[in-house]
């Protein structure tokens, strides 16, 4: 007959993924003639648990290339961008306690994939995909055996009399003598 226990460990409770696409107007202060390059540095985020929802805040570095003075100079203009996500995620199980722990993941990166020009400013549509991993206390059931199993019999290992002569036998005493030859 086997009985059952229960442990109680960390477990991911609760798992999701959202994209996000988000435009911005960054004013560079002199007329853009053309967006010439544009990239995302410096990323940094954390998520924390606020009312059962899950509240992402971050950053991000845009740096802006672009011509003005009829394309005549260019400059590049960087602009700290932070953000604040607030996300639903569905727990599977329920936890002990109230303690968890929030993961987040940058699943794809902040990346620029649209510029355009506007008089003084630039629109930027930047995209990025978030994982979030909720890990709290759970209960695992286990079934328990009651019965031991027997212990294994361990024997010394005998060393006889005959294996110690031929060792000594078979070793060269000049073989150092030997190696220098």
């Amino acid at each position: 007959m086997s009985a059952y226990k229960e442990i109680v460990t960390k477990a991911v409770v609760g798992k999701g993924k959202k994209y996000y696409r988000n435009t911005y107007s960054i004013d560079t202060g002199t007329k853009v003639d053309t967006v010439l390059g544009a990239w995302v540095i410096n990323h940094k985020f954390s998520g924390k648990e606020i009312n059962k929802k899950i509240e992402i805040d971050g950053s991000y570095d845009v740096n802006l290339w672009y011509s003005y003075d009829d394309d005549t100079k260019t400059s590049v203009i960087t602009k700290s961008i932070p953000y604040t996500e607030v996300v639903s995620v569905v727990q599977k199980e329920t936890t002990d306690t109230g303690e968890k722990d929030i993961i987040v993941r940058c699943l794809k990166g902040p990346s620029c994939i649209s510029a355009k020009e506007d008089g003084n400013n630039i629109v930027i549509d930047i995209e990025k995909e978030l994982g979030v991993e909720i890990v709290g206390d759970t209960k695992v059931k286990i079934a328990i055996e009651e019965d031991e199993e027997p212990w294994d019999e361990i024997k010394d290992d005998e060393v006889k009399e005959e294996d110690l002569k031929n060792i000594d036998n078979e070793v060269k005493e000049d073989y150092l003598k030997e190696e220098s030859k």
